[in-house]
């Protein structure tokens, strides 16, 4: 009898044993199972990372300086004028900031070397400089650290207080093409992208016809070749969006109807809704050119 129970608990022992094994060997390979899957899933995800760091870089942030005059400006206090470059930040994803240094008033030489520009004329006939030293302004633009870097741009619109016959504003065609094509150069020694644009126009009328208005653009143009740098012809642009929204003929009347919303009461200066028509201009110019800053608009 007792030889029998050793049996039987032997084979109990042996069973329960087996079992055990069984169950360690399932519970592996549930492990093994989970362990695969994990692997799968982290490869799957990890394929598909790769993009992230491609649309980042895709969307590095930009810097888009502005210099120039009233037409490009800030507003101040007052509701008018309103320069185009004040809304030109909002045709731009998040990644672009506008930094606009454009003034009121300004030629490419008082924007340049504000308060050293006299009220005399040298023999070659352009306002002489007391002193080579650049603005405020232009020197914000060239600081190593905390100007103008590698894939910005320098947007540069002067030509319309530079026709002045009389210092410190004037400015001679020589010295206007002089000016605009070693201010794109720096730029591009910063490896930053110089854009020139010729003057808006202001709103004049020949009939039931807008015309241009504005000098400087040969000099523009010979500025953007001399670069290699790329030229928004604004004048342009303006009279025909002048044309197309049919200001003309006009009787001298700025201050009322569609003329006296796109312009202040002096048919140079923009309204805020001036300024965000002429901004839609270069940026449109800006896609049709396919420039890279084209890939951060809206």
């Amino acid at each position: 009898m007792k030889n029998v129970r050793t049996l039987v608990t032997t084979a109990l022992l042996i069973a329960l044993s087996s079992l055990g094994v069984r169950t360690a060997s399932a519970a592996e390979h549930t492990a093994v199972g989970h362990t695969a899957a994990d692997s799968t899933a982290a490869h799957c995800n990890s394929a598909a990372r790769p993009a992230a760091p491609a649309a980042r870089a895709a969307a590095a942030p930009v810097t888009v300086w502005l210099a120039g005059d009233s037409t490009i400006a800030d507003p101040g206090s007052a509701r008018c004028p309103v320069g185009w470059g004040s809304q030109f930040d909002a045709l731009f994803t998040g990644d672009v900031t506008v930094r606009n240094l454009a003034v009121g008033g300004r030629s490419i030489q008082t924007w340049l070397y504000e308060g050293n520009v006299s009220g005399a004329k040298g023999s070659d006939g352009e306002c002489r400089l007391t002193s080579s030293a650049y603005s405020s302004r232009w020197q914000t633009m060239l600081n190593a650290s905390t100007g103008m870097k590698a894939g910005d741009y320098l947007f540069i619109q002067f030509g319309i207080n530079d026709s002045s016959s009389t210092c410190p504003r004037h400015v001679g065609p020589a010295r206007y093409q002089q000016l605009a094509t070693m201010m794109a150069q720096a730029a591009l020694a910063r490896g930053a992208h110089p854009v020139l644009l010729t003057p808006v126009a202001a709103i004049t009328c020949s009939g039931s016809t807008a015309t241009k208005n504005r000098g400087f653009v040969a000099q523009t143009v010979a500025a953007g070749a001399a670069a290699g740098a790329p030229v928004v012809d604004l004048q342009t642009l303006s009279v025909s969006l002048y044309n197309s929204l049919r200001f003309c003929p006009n009787n001298g009347d700025y201050g009322s109807g569609p003329v006296g919303a796109f312009f202040c009461n002096d048919h140079t200066h923009f309204e805020a809704y001036g300024a965000q028509r002429i901004a839609g201009l270069v940026a449109a110019d800006v896609r049709r050119q396919n420039l890279p800053l084209a890939a951060y608009l809206r």
